[in-house]
């Protein structure tokens, strides 16, 4: 993280900490809210409707009704005026046709020789440069390929595809109240966009009005925070949508406080991250990203501005932690849990076929699978990577993060599977490091995450601890490890538990809890294959790799956020037994399907009609 630092500093600077110790901010003046009376005032009677909260007008309602999103080609697109109206009452925040960054590629007015050429593979690949734009999303194939530079995947000219038409630089509650209110009274289709990071691509959608929430940045540090119903007193931290994982870290460090966030210091964690579940380094102590929240400031389907926690609004705060993003509203702030800051002992290291041998690498294998319900039951995070490149295979702890132990708990935990390796043979250098606070462990350990490349799908499976509870389960799983790295497929395992904490009721994936290993695996297919190829490779990775996990795991699930579109049964598979009651929320909370995401709940109600048959975002947003 060295090569960052100057950028992380830079961007920390549009973030904000108080340490005024006051309870969450309810009161729609103190929040920023939409004011009809007030806001509204002058606005032209033709368009005013459209930007009202609500039940839709007349002329939504006949384009709600019909079979697909309402788009440019449409009467009932909404007009120049319309859009001017949006622009005026969120005080010049909306972004016409935002121009995709890879433009500068290709014969045009955007054309730019110079600035093409720093678009080398390395350095597209680097969230960086995505996560401050109002429209590019870090999943490519999900966007369609219709506009990447050459270097990466020559999309032969450069079109819109899935990204955006308009968007909304949302910095309060009533910007994102007005793109609500005129999605819906328009027919539109809306998306929800903080910094892009979605395997899925549910941050974009061809042609629709994007709510960008990307700035909403600000960090309140609350001393003591009183939720008697959720049974926590103690010290929390309020932060807006847009507060990412390098942002949120560092205040609490300096407040000698951790929270639950993501392994990725670029991710919005009090975005999709935290509405989806999301792991954490910190997830065997605490649980997930959902279980820490405390409350929520949320726009709702209907364009009104609410508090929603324990006592207020509490069905959607049970949906919102841990239902998906861009599903049952908007949220623009979250209060999570601070906890204690602790040492952390972590462990970084890499061995290969080519040094080892083959057979001796997968026996290496086969001896870590042993460990890992040890370590899960330990509280201990472990990233690590399976890489087969022309016939070898690369291992890496990236790293094995032990929150909470000292350097002699961490190797305790460690020496089994060091001594194994000690009598195979294999050389390794186990670099222990201790760290007496979680910021400096956290960015001295892990990779920054990459966007997706133009030629890779990847699914996952929520192994529970039935598949490591005997040595034949465990032989079992070892064998499908080892048979998807030598068909080519790169492995990236989690093994951990994901603790469930006292008093917890919320919509969290079911799977999480039993779990001890979060495991993905992709497929790749040529770079200049046809839509028919990719189509075909991806369906027989669903239906033959990611099958065969599935077939082992009986029961078990994925997670939602690092998933396949194909992913079959997904409701089940991201939710668990918390699905049927999701369906019944988002029939309650947004009748209309306003928010729609790809296999969020509900979204079997829906298709992207792509222009090229593949699971993209380039296509009408229609019902099934």
């Amino acid at each position: 993280m060295a090569s960052s630092t100057f950028w992380l500093t830079a961007v920390l600077a549009v973030s904000t900490v108080s340490t005024t110790a006051s309870p969450l901010l309810s009161t729609k003046a103190a929040t920023g809210a939409l004011d009809i009376n007030l806001d509204l005032q002058g606005v032209n009677p033709a368009v005013k409707p459209l930007f009202l909260p609500g039940s839709p007008n007349s002329a939504a309602t006949t384009n709600t009704t019909s079979r697909c999103k309402v788009y440019p080609e449409d009467s009932a697109w909404p007009s120049d005026e319309a859009w001017a109206q949006l622009n005026e009452l969120t005080e010049g925040r909306v972004i016409t046709a935002p121009t995709p960054l890879a433009a500068v590629c290709y014969p045009g007015k955007d054309y730019d020789a110079a600035q093409c050429a720093k678009y080398t593979i390395a350095a597209w690949q680097k969230s960086y440069i995505h996560m401050i734009d109002p429209i590019e999303m870090m999943s490519p194939v999900a966007q369609g390929l219709t506009c990447s530079p050459p270097t990466l995947y020559d999309s032969h000219g450069c079109t819109r595809g899935g990204f955006p038409m308009y968007v909304v630089n949302a910095t309060e509650p009533k910007h994102v109240q007005l793109a609500v209110n005129f999605a819906r009274n328009t027919g539109v289709r809306l998306v929800v966009k903080n910094t892009g990071h979605d395997f899925l691509g549910k941050s974009g959608g061809k042609d629709a009005l994007s709510i960008w929430t990307h700035w909403m940045k600000d960090i309140e540090y609350i001393e003591e925070y009183v939720d008697e119903k959720l049974g926590y007193r103690g010290p929390a931290f309020k932060s807006g949508v847009g507060v990412q994982a390098f942002e949120i870290y560092k205040a609490a460090h300096e407040k000698g406080r951790v929270v639950v966030g993501g392994e990725g210091e670029t991710v919005g964690v009090m975005g999709g991250y935290i509405q989806g579940g999301g792991h954490s380094p910190l997830t065997g102590l605490y649980g997930t990203g959902a279980d820490s929240v405390l409350a929520f400031e949320v726009v709702t389907a209907d364009g009104e501005f609410v508090v929603a926690n324990s006592t207020s609004h509490t069905d959607l705060f049970w949906a919102l932690r841990g239902g998906g993003g861009s599903t049952f509203g908007v949220a623009t702030s979250v209060t999570v849990k601070a906890h204690p800051d602790l040492e952390v002992t972590a462990s970084r290291f890499s061995f290969s076929s080519a040094q080892t041998g083959n057979e001796t690498f997968w026996a290496a294998i086969r001896s870590y699978v042993d460990s890992w319900i040890a370590n899960a039951d330990a509280g201990t995070y472990t990233y690590w990577t399976l890489v087969p490149t022309n016939g070898t295979f690369a291992f890496g702890f990236s790293p094995f993060f032990a929150p909470g132990k000292s350097v002699e708990e961490a190797t305790a935990l460690l020496q089994p599977w060091f001594n194994r390796l000690n009598d195979l043979g294999v050389k390794f250098d186990p670099n222990i490091t201790h760290f007496d606070n979680y910021y400096d462990a956290w960015r001295s350990s892990f990779p920054l995450e990459a966007v997706q490349k133009p030629n890779v799908a990847t699914a996952s499976r929520l192994f529970p601890r039935a598949n490591f509870e005997t040595a034949e389960k465990r032989q079992e799983l070892y064998e499908h490890i080892r048979s998807s790295s030598e068909k080519n497929r790169v492995q990236v395992h989690f093994n951990m538990q994901a603790k469930d904490p006292a008093n917890n009721d919320n919509a969290v994936n079911s799977h999480w809890r039993p779990l001890v290993s979060f495991s993905m695996q992709s497929v790749r297919w040529p770079i200049n294959s046809t839509a028919v190829e990719i189509l075909k490779i991806r369906k027989d990775f669903q239906d033959i790799d990611m099958q065969s996990w599935r077939d082992i795991s009986p029961g078990a699930g994925g997670y939602l956020a690092e998933a396949d579109r194909l992913e079959p049964d997904f409701g089940n598979a991201f939710w668990g037994d918390k699905y049927p009651k999701l369906l019944e929320l988002k029939k309650k909370l947004d009748p209309q399907d306003l928010f729609f995401a790809a296999t969020g709940v509900g979204s079997e109600r829906w298709r992207v009609e792509s222009v090229d048959g593949l699971p993209n975002e380039n296509g009408k947003l229609c019902r099934v």
